[in-house]
């Protein structure tokens, strides 16, 4: 037995892809796409959008909240785990790349839950707060721009129910977080917000050192 979590080596992964419940071939497809296209470096893997949508499950959550649609394929997992009356409220600045997220909305048959915001993701959130979304939603997932990770955050916070969820990635940024002559802006900010929300009052916080890393705070 061992009392740190495992280094998966690339047997050990298969092995865990293996196990998984099978994904959906529309999931595969998507990503296939995004793997050949720019950026591919930015795609979550198969086995956290299969637990992001067993949390959305979980948590009966019906409004989700998602900062950094990408080429589609987190909000398409969580959208496929909300029941037919759910919504996810997404947002990016990137008209091309959230072109293929609506393909594939539409090929699952969810595109009817997905609300999608092609804007600034400040612009968005202040909008929610004018409209009175406060307090609202069940669940944030922040996968954009890391500079503005804390401020995120901080508006998560704020249009969270209470017992409601946030879910940000990246917390290992490919494990540059712990290399000292990494010293960039983006790097910077992930360190930054990790201690941020360490010892955060406000919230119960778990790291699942799934794919990328994932922080879970629950909002008390």
């Amino acid at each position: 037995m061992s009392r740190k979590t495992l280094a998966l080596t690339d047997e050990l992964y298969r092995y865990l892809v293996s196990i998984l419940p099978p994904e959906p071939s529309v999931l595969v497809r998507l990503r296939e796409e995004t793997a050949a296209g720019p950026d591919a470096e930015c795609q979550i893997a198969p086995e956290q959008g299969q637990f992001m949508g067993l949390l959305v499950k979980l948590m009966g959550a019906r409004s989700v909240l998602e900062l950094g649609t990408f080429t589609g394929y987190s909000s398409l997992c969580m959208a496929m785990a909300l029941p037919p009356h759910g919504r996810i409220v997404t947002c990016d600045i990137s008209k091309e790349l959230t072109t293929i997220a609506r393909r594939y909305w539409k090929e699952a048959r969810v595109e009817n839950r997905v609300e999608l915001h092609v804007r600034p993701a400040l612009d968005l959130l202040d909008q929610l707060l004018a409209e009175g979304q406060e307090r609202k939603f069940d669940l944030v997932f922040i996968d954009a721009d890391k500079e503005n990770y804390v401020g995120y955050y901080e508006y998560a916070l704020r249009l969270l129910r209470q017992g409601g969820l946030v879910m940000v990635d990246n917390f290992f940024w490919s494990g540059k977080v712990v290399e000292p002559d990494m010293q960039d802006s983006e790097t910077s900010a992930i360190r930054a917000f990790n201690a941020y929300v360490k010892n955060d009052p406000r919230v119960t916080v778990s790291i699942i050192p799934l794919a990328d890393g994932l922080t879970l705070a629950v909002k008390n």
